[in-house]
């Protein structure tokens, strides 16, 4: 199963949460390693987008707000330096919707 590419992605989970610098749970030093900063929201959306519109989602659990899937690719960065993420969506029973919620890296290569 794939996640729809019109998933909903909130724009505070990338420009308050994954591109800002945080003394734990960090992302912004990974994403910048691809390029991506406060100044390139838009481009690191599209990166996200293009992972779930590649790779299969694989469903990791049911709870009272959902369904949670993970998704496993290579987010492609600006600057010539890929990136194996790992990306967190849920789809949500009150709205049947999906969202995302974060990403991190994936540890283990990515198949291109």
């Amino acid at each position: 199963m794939r996640i729809p590419t019109d998933a909903v992605i909130p724009r505070a989970k990338l420009d308050r949460y994954l591109l800002v610098w945080r003394e734990r749970d960090d992302k912004s030093k990974f994403l910048a390693q691809a390029g991506y900063d406060l100044e390139t929201v838009e481009e690191l959306e599209l990166a996200i987008r293009k992972v779930i519109a590649e790779n299969d989602a694989t469903e990791e659990e049911k709870d009272q707000y959902g369904i949670r899937y993970r998704v496993v690719g290579m987010l492609y960065g600006l600057n010539g330096v890929d990136l194996g993420v790992v990306t967190i969506w849920i789809e949500r029973n009150d709205r049947g919707v999906f969202q995302f919620l974060t990403l991190y890296p994936h540890r283990q290569e990515v198949e291109r």
